[in-house]
């Protein structure tokens, strides 16, 4: 069976701690023409935050997800088509490798399995609040990173390997030997995204390029052009 994301280019993923640019609707991003919205962040999350925009996203045509931080935020909401849920392989904490996972499945017994899926993180850049939070060790070569992404994908079956530089662009030779190592999972990437030729650069490598900051402090057009760059790569 085919999953959404194998159709993918490109991901817009909103924050709902930060602010959009003056005049810049959710209205307005979600018709930028990219393939979903993930609805996400690292710190200053609550469930009431992330109610918000997912309702200011619901009422736009756009596949819309949430990828909740830990599971005090979980959205219960029948527009969500479902969770992307992080799991941070180079944590230095295991409580980001599986304990909030545990605490997940151990307060919610009617956990939407069909609409649950985790996305094998590889955190990259040292200075972003995940990296901080999760403690993780972002000193790895390309080599690291595609073993990384090689024990996600054979040994824990995940279906999304997301090469993570939140805040800063990364190593284009990283991401490549990233997207050499994965067969069938889908690779994301995500951090520094901010034009055309950024995008295009990563989506050379990157099966999906996720696109979050640029929303929040340049608005539609640079958005929309990203788009267009992750559809022509």
């Amino acid at each position: 069976m085919t999953a959404p994301w194998d159709d993918w280019n490109h991901v817009l993923k909103l924050d709902p701690d930060k602010e959009l640019p003056d005049g810049i609707t959710y209205g307005d991003l979600c018709a930028t023409g990219t393939d979903a919205i993930e609805v996400g962040g690292t710190m200053g999350m609550t469930e009431e935050n992330m109610t918000a925009v997912i309702e200011a996203c619901a009422e736009h045509d756009v596949p819309l997800y949430q990828e909740p931080s830990n599971p005090s935020v979980v959205v219960d909401n029948d527009a969500l088509e479902g969770y992307l849920v992080p799991t941070v392989f180079n944590a230095g904490s295991p409580f980001w490798i599986t304990e909030a996972h545990k605490e997940w499945v151990r307060l919610d017994e009617d956990l939407d399995w069909e609409r649950t899926t985790l996305e094998a993180y590889i955190v990259m850049n040292p200075e972003a609040d995940v990296a901080e939070l999760t403690e993780a060790n972002c000193d790895l070569a390309a080599d690291d990173v595609a073993a990384y992404a090689t024990v996600a994908e054979r040994m824990f079956g995940q279906e999304i390997v997301y090469v993570e530089y939140s805040g800063t662009y990364g190593d284009v030779d990283v991401v490549a030997a990233a997207g050499e190592a994965v067969d069938e999972a889908t690779l994301f990437y995500g951090g520094g995204i901010h034009d055309y030729d950024s995008a295009y650069a990563m989506a050379q490598h990157a099966d999906v390029v996720v696109v979050g900051d640029l929303a929040h402090d340049e608005g539609v057009e640079a958005v929309r052009q990203t788009v267009e760059a992750a559809n022509d790569a």
